[in-house]
């Protein structure tokens, strides 16, 4: 076993197992966070984990500004060249439903070299990768630069409280070179995976109201236009049913091609796991059949979602009554390319514009995120990555865009458009981060943790 591995088992995996049991929920899904103590609680845990495996020339310390959440700040004085920031999160997305028997959201279960439980993966390691991989290059004597590990509590809510700490701590954070962010995924668990993307993100609530209280449906159908038939017609404004594609030119973007080429290698390494690593029904099948632009889709194309609902009454409760209002939680994700902020407002007016039947309809979003698109790597980048794929994993290192929304990367792309950038992460087949039975896949984070390493040294040198 390494030195690393030994440390995980050692020190990492039962603080992991600690941090699981707290119910840090973001703030948006835990409005009363501060008076419940599960973030601070998350923080303390990190804060004191890193006081007692502190390396030379470290300073600690949880920067709190009024009102908001707190940030875990660590700072490691460097023999190398350059300015290095690492990048992960403490905050939590809530329990969600399906987890399967012996397994809970603040239960951890290590189980066939997985652990269970919520924010594992999404993305409580990263402060201990982070910490361990510098621990390494100081036990092996290799030089790294000055590295800044920043930590923060708000990024399941979009990372609403980040621009507050950058400014007040810009000084102490310098112009990073280098930004390591361990908040992505792995397209599998054989090889290092960077990302080269991310896409944005709008979520909002579209309301249509047709009554002002519920009526009899057998008195009213025929006269009064259904609140969902109308939610339909609306939806059809921004993606079509029968394909998914979204139609506006608004929340598009043209593909880069080595970005196509990418998605097309990944498809070629990953084949039909690509779409098998989700626990589709029996019967069920992927929206397309070519792998690759299932990478693309996932990647690079808009795609619409309806992630919650309000006004629908539980089966159990539904009775013969025409409802007076349906309220649909929307989540559209955008190209990297695509500026959120545009985009949101052209989706409110695409929605709002000439109602069916003059119902009373409104899209009031409460996220535009914008995503990010990785600068070209350095060739010493380029050449770090893979060597330290192959040295601790055996094979290649791969590079794919990745679905989700980093809005901290998008600020720090727009604040240092010089840095270079390796976006990684754990969330790798089945591993279900926002979902039931979340994982984190420990052998993988050992080795990650190790390539970590090896690009601090190269960083370093270069």
């Amino acid at each position: 076993m390494t030195a690393i591995g030994k440390f995980w088992d050692e020190a990492i995996v039962p603080a992991l197992v600690d941090y699981i049991r707290i119910p840090a929920k973001s703030p948006h899904f835990d409005k009363e966070w501060a008076r419940h103590g599960h973030i601070e609680a998350a923080v303390r845990l990190a804060a004191d984990w890193c006081a007692r495996h502190a390396v030379p020339g470290m300073k600690l310390e949880v920067v709190r500004l009024q009102g908001r959440t707190p940030v875990l700040f660590v700072e490691i004085e460097g023999k190398g060249n350059g300015n290095v920031l690492v990048y992960g999160h403490l905050d939590k997305q809530p329990e969600m439903t399906g987890w399967r028997d012996g397994l809970g959201p603040w239960t951890p279960v290590i189980e066939n070299g997985r652990l269970y439980g919520r924010g594992g993966a999404d993305d409580g390691y990263a402060v201990f990768c982070g910490l361990a991989a510098m621990r390494a290059l100081q036990q092996e004597k290799r030089a790294h630069a000055r590295v800044v590990v920043l930590i923060e509590c708000c990024e399941e809510s979009g990372s609403y409280d980040l621009p507050a700490y950058l400014e007040a701590l810009a000084s102490r954070i310098g112009a990073p070179d280098l930004v390591i962010g361990l908040d992505s995924g792995c397209g599998n668990y054989e090889q290092l995976w960077g990302t080269s993307s991310l896409r944005g993100l709008i979520n909002g609530i579209l309301t249509i109201e047709v009554l002002t209280e519920g009526v009899h449906s057998g008195d009213a159908s025929g006269v009064v236009a259904e609140g969902a038939r109308i939610a339909r017609q609306l939806l059809d404004r921004i993606d079509d049913a029968q394909t998914g594609v979204v139609r506006h030119a608004a929340f598009h973007a043209q593909i880069p091609l080595e970005r196509s080429a990418q998605a097309k290698r990944a498809a070629e390494v990953l084949g039909e796991e690509i779409w098998r690593r989700f626990p589709f029904v029996q019967g069920m099948q992927p929206m397309t059949a070519d792998l690759a632009d299932l990478v693309l889709n996932r990647t690079w194309r808009p795609m619409l979602s309806v992630t919650g609902a309000e006004g629908l009454p539980a089966p159990a409760n539904a009775g013969n009554v025409l409802r007076p209002k349906t309220a649909l939680v929307l989540s559209l994700r955008l190209p990297p390319t695509v500026k959120a902020e545009s985009a949101a407002r052209q989706l409110k007016a695409i929605l709002e514009a000439d109602p069916p039947y003059g119902a009373r309809v409104r899209f009031d979003y409460g996220q535009a995120a914008s995503g990010w698109h990785a600068p070209a790597s350095a060739p010493w980048l380029a050449a770090a990555v893979e060597t330290s794929s192959i040295k601790n994993y055996g094979r290649s290192a791969m590079w794919m865009g990745e679905g989700g929304t980093i809005p901290f990367m998008a600020m720090l792309g727009a604040s240092f458009p010089r840095a270079q950038f390796l976006i990684t992460g754990v969330l790798g087949p089945h591993a279900n981060a926002h979902g039931p039975n979340e994982f984190l896949h420990l052998d993988y984070a050992k080795r990650l943790t190790a390539c970590v390493a090896d690009v601090l040294a190269a960083h370093a040198t270069q």
